[in-house]
């Protein structure tokens, strides 16, 4: 079907294990029972994907994916569209498809990101989610949800609360809510909710961005083809839900000051993102919260593909760029040894035409696949994306197998390789030499502050994928494993066993599969050295 529509819906940090049609290893989700009635009605009529993993994480290198097709972490860390991607929306724009973006999620405009949101024929952003830099007053922000975003009152101002321990701790969360020196005070969130009525969920992200894709698809059915793309940064962090979410998982007062909505990164047993049992079974309530609550307002979403009959027409693609731990492991956040948890999102395609709608697919496939299937489904050709590979096959019901490996981890951290079946970590060495790749010159580690010179940096065209020559600059890297790891995700799905002393025959297997991915990547020659792989 060469003029079908395509709506592409991303749900930042949702969790799979939390969504009926995935199972979870996890005891405290199943006594949830988080309610999401509208995906789980989607997934019955769509394909589930069962072993679909994250590639480059975590937000914007993901929609990098997503955009051009490739899978970025071996060459650089979070930053903006390069000089010499073409976007899915462009590749779109060319082949006559309408296209229009709707999203909350404002790392789209900030510091570290440009050329995400230019190449659409429209694009809306709903104002104000974490600390998108917007609202500057009340001048005395409220004192209840301060302390739920995490600053302690009583401290001294201008210290930091960033105590660097297992995580990579933000030094910009500052103790004192009119600090004016940071880029990232977590003061902003509390400022710009201000007028939010807690007891009002209209007033809240998820309400506001899917009701007003709603309202385009019921503007918009006289184009004969487009693009919706649905960028919802919910269910991200800070956890501040309005009711009736709120209270739906907890018997707590969901306002009480002592209770935190927006756990720092790291070990829950110390250090800055410490939490109480209490602590943790509230943040662990208000994400459930969120979940719910962006299910109901997708609902919405997919009210108006029923009363425009949409359906046959229209292919529509739901998933998130990673998920979240909390207390799992030991860690709560996303900067964390890559588990299933972060790596492994849900994936649902609802294709008109396919013949396994209803089905699950247990093929092994990656986050950057998701460029060429959309470019396929609207133009009838998958393009040349360098890493991309579109899922068509699978979905028409012509193939049962995808990908042989799937690779996924940080920039300037440990690697990760699955075969589907297993789970490969791998610590990077911080000794071995760590280059950051890119047309701008980036602040790598520090993308939301402003792009301060280098220091003795090359150009060169040093990219496998363009001749167009890119800065290469030299950063530290940064381990969060002592060891490697190894994982039987069949037999283990919660991965509370490392078989990495007990599987050596597994271990070699995928030592050999990470390797032949670097090599099929033409990835740079310190990445071997970095992992410890033979060239």
């Amino acid at each position: 079907m060469s003029d079908l529509n395509v709506l592409f819906v991303s749900i930042d940090s949702l969790r799979r294990d939390m969504l009926g049609a995935y199972d979870t290893p996890f005891d405290w989700v199943a006594d949830f029972d988080v309610a999401t009635p509208n995906l789980d009605r989607f997934a019955d009529r769509a394909i589930t994907f069962e072993t679909h993993y994250a590639g480059s994480l975590p937000c914007m290198p993901a929609r990098r994916e997503w955009d051009t097709g490739i899978q970025e972490f071996l060459w650089r860390g979070w930053g903006p569209l390069e000089a010499y991607d073409t976007t899915l929306a462009e590749k779109a724009r060319n082949a006559g498809v309408l296209t229009k973006l709707l999203t909350d999620h404002f790392h789209l405009f900030q510091h570290g990101s440009s050329g995400y949101y230019e190449d659409y024929h429209g694009f809306e952003f709903v104002r104000g989610h974490e600390d998108d830099l917007w609202k500057t007053a009340p001048y005395d922000p409220d004192p209840d949800l301060l302390r739920q975003v995490g600053y302690d009152l009583d401290g001294e101002r201008d210290e930091t609360t960033a105590e660097v321990t297992d995580a990579a701790a933000n030094p910009n969360h500052v103790l004192d809510p009119y600090d004016l020196q940071h880029y990232r005070p977590r003061w902003k969130y509390v400022r710009n909710v201000a007028g939010f009525d807690d007891d009002d969920e209209t007033d809240f992200f998820a309400a506001k961005v899917f009701s007003r894709a709603a309202e385009w698809l019921d503007a918009n059915t006289e184009w004969p083809q487009w693009l919706l793309r649905v960028d919802e940064f919910d269910v991200h962090e800070p956890f501040h839900c309005p009711e009736p979410y709120a209270s739906m998982y907890t018997d707590e007062d969901p306002r009480d000051p002592d209770l935190p909505v927006w756990p720092y990164y790291g070990r829950v047993d110390r250090g800055q993102a410490k939490l109480t049992d209490r602590e943790l079974a509230f943040v662990r309530s208000q994400f459930a919260g969120k979940v719910t609550m962006v299910d109901t307002w997708l609902g919405e979403l997919f009210d108006a593909l029923d009363r425009n009959d949409l359906w046959e027409e229209t292919a529509v693609v739901v998933t998130a760029d990673h998920g979240f731990l909390l207390g799992e492991h030991g860690w709560v956040g996303k900067m964390s040894p890559d588990f299933d948890l972060v790596a492994r999102t849900p994936l649902f395609v609802w294709h008109p035409d396919s013949p396994r709608l209803g089905e699950t697919v247990e093929a092994l496939t990656s986050a950057v696949d998701l460029h060429a299937t959309v470019l396929e489904m609207l133009t009838e050709d998958a393009g040349d994306a360098p890493h991309s590979r579109s899922l068509l096959p699978l979905i028409e019901g012509e193939t049962t197998q995808h990908r042989e490996k799937a690779l996924y981890g940080w920039w300037h951290s440990d690697i990760n390789v699955t075969d589907g079946t297993h789970t490969y970590m791998v610590p990077i060495q911080e000794d071995v030499p760590l280059y950051n790749y890119s047309t701008t010159q980036m602040s790598a580690q520090s993308p939301f502050t402003p792009t301060s010179g280098y220091d003795n940096p090359e150009a060169g065209a040093f990219l496998p994928y363009t001749d167009v020559p890119v800065w290469r600059q030299r950063y530290p890297s940064a381990s969060l494993l002592s060891e490697p790891r190894l994982y039987d995700t069949d037999a283990d799905p919660a991965q509370s066993r490392d078989l990495i002393d007990k599987a050596p025959e597994k271990r070699s297997e995928l030592g050999t599969l990470l390797r032949k991915a670097l090599d099929e990547l033409a990835a740079p020659d310190e990445a071997y050295e970095q992992y410890g792989v033979s060239q």
